[in-house]
């Protein structure tokens, strides 16, 4: 944890990885508009937390804000685009939407890895941490995979389209099949929450959906095991 202003000022100065800051509800000041207009400059979320949240972080003075280190380095989603293609691959990226294990995120970015997905795009806000328990249930593949974090899933799915990438989502009442896609063309995949799905505005922003086969009549398989499947599909095609 970085604890206190003028620290905080100067980790986000410094561009040091932050997964977030958690700053005191109300909180006024110069200062603390300082820190807000560097963090939304650095793409750092900010959560408003009353003091006695802040008191159970730390015992130390804090005045009034603690910014939490990452674990992994947060990577521009254009520039991770422009290096994926110059380096002539084809793009093939995740776009997480709600998920709130870290383990499932873990295990998503070690089958990324092992499938030659290039970068896992997130949103700075309702997922899961990237912290260290995700760290250790990705085998290190957090570490060695592009993260995108951005402040509007629908905003990075138009970059995605501006750069000629299809973007397709995983959706159980699809009609289309997980086998009959065409998976060779430059495709980031969105990948909702086992309770609620897809978000519906990214539904609708998605070029086609697809849902996965399963045999009987049991509700869906696992959020990192669907990723897997669909990465392993398009790797299949890709080969």
């Amino acid at each position: 944890m970085i604890i206190g202003r003028q620290p905080v000022i100067e980790a986000l100065n410094a561009g040091k990885p932050i997964e977030r800051i958690f700053m005191q509800r109300n909180a006024g000041g110069e200062i603390m508009l300082q820190i807000r207009q560097l963090a939304m400059a650095n793409q750092v979320p900010i959560n408003a937390v009353p003091l006695e949240k802040l008191d159970s972080l730390t015992q130390a003075t804090h005045q009034g804000i603690i910014a939490v280190t990452a674990k992994v380095s947060y990577l521009d989603l254009q520039d991770v685009i422009s290096h994926v293609t110059e380096s002539g691959a084809t793009p093939l990226f995740l776009i997480l939407d709600g998920i709130t294990d870290v383990r499932n995120i873990g295990a998503i970015a070690r089958s990324a890895v092992c499938c030659g997905a290039q970068a896992i795009i997130i949103p700075d806000k309702g997922i899961a941490a990237l912290n260290e328990e995700a760290v250790k249930s990705s085998a290190g593949a957090l570490e060695r995979i592009s993260v995108c974090r951005v402040n509007s899933l629908l905003k990075a799915i138009d970059t995605l389209h501006l750069n000629g990438i299809k973007v397709l989502a995983s959706e159980m009442t699809a009609e289309q099949k997980l086998f009959d896609m065409e998976w060779k063309e430059p495709i980031a995949i969105i990948m909702g929450s086992e309770d609620k799905g897809v978000y519906p505005a990214l539904l609708k922003a998605a070029d086609g959906v697809f849902n996965i086969p399963m045999a009987g009549g049991f509700e869906s398989f696992n959020v990192s095991v669907a990723a897997g499947i669909i990465m392993y599909e398009a790797m299949k095609q890709r080969m």
